[in-house]
């Protein structure tokens, strides 16, 4: 089991277990609350739950949340049945509260990570060029790519195979045979662009061979990065389009030095 569903079906469970916990510490104190005051400690526990889990996560939690505060702190006590008028009123408005707010929660979470996220792309773009103007020699280039391809796009491993005797007039497609390509857009296909009479397209998820992200300059091939990923989603489409940037930036440099051959063949 990966990481991140072990971690969700975590949150899961603690969005069923923490509103039934929360509820029962209020057990001692349920004739000194209001059962406003009762409601939003709940809320501020759905809260928690819906910022580390998922958006089911967020509303399980507010049935939770719920269902615990009708059980344990409305009458009659240790039923699921509410008597009293103004206390079924605060249960739905606890679950209605809690819906909303969790979903908030998440919400804000996932536009954190996806700030955090573009922080750290710009940082990798920032820190290629930053070689590429120092004069880094196209090798060192090369293999720090390589590197931040495996981290950006969580892969089991990555190689550059660059094209024998580069230059002007040689094929687009490596000599080591076809494999998916990673287009410029951040898109997966295989025979897109080519003589081949189909053409195949991975939305969502990683081919299960290895893919390939060609390395041009000029107009040039000068090779091309192997990915090896692991199977299961695709990174996001921003991710992706960041590595393109990246092999990019080796393109270039290996176009500064292999330029004139190029433009002479």
């Amino acid at each position: 089991m990966s990481g991140n569903r072990l971690r969700d079906r975590v949150v899961l469970v603690a969005a069923v277990v923490v509103p039934f916990l929360v509820a029962l510490l209020l057990v001692p104190f349920r004739d000194e609350l209001s059962a406003t005051n009762e409601a939003l400690i709940l809320v501020i526990a759905v809260v928690a739950v819906a910022a580390l889990g998922t958006r089911a996560a967020g509303g399980l939690a507010a049935l939770s949340a719920a269902a615990w505060f009708d059980f344990f702190l409305t009458h009659p006590y240790e039923q699921f049945t509410v008597e009293n008028g103004g206390e079924l009123q605060t249960a739905v408005l606890l679950l209605v509260t809690g819906l909303i707010v969790g979903q908030l929660a998440v919400r804000a979470r996932t536009l954190q990570g996806e700030v955090t996220a573009d922080q750290a792309d710009l940082a990798r773009l920032e820190g290629t060029v930053r070689l590429s103007e120092e004069g880094t020699g196209p090798e060192e280039l090369v293999e720090h790519v390589r590197g931040e391809l495996v981290q950006l796009l969580g892969l089991r491993g990555c190689r550059f195979e660059p094209v024998p005797h580069a230059g002007h007039g040689q094929p687009a497609v490596h000599p080591a045979g076809r494999l998916p390509r990673l287009e410029h857009g951040g898109t997966i296909w295989q025979g897109l662009g080519t003589d081949d009479a189909e053409c195949t397209y991975w939305p969502d998820r990683w081919p299960d061979d290895e893919v390939e992200l060609p390395v041009t300059g000029g107009g040039h091939p000068y090779g091309r990065f192997v990915l090896e990923p692991v199977p299961g989603a695709l990174p996001p489409l921003q991710a992706r389009r960041v590595a393109v940037a990246l092999v990019a930036q080796v393109g270039a440099a290996l176009h500064a030095v292999h330029g004139v051959g190029a433009a002479e063949g």
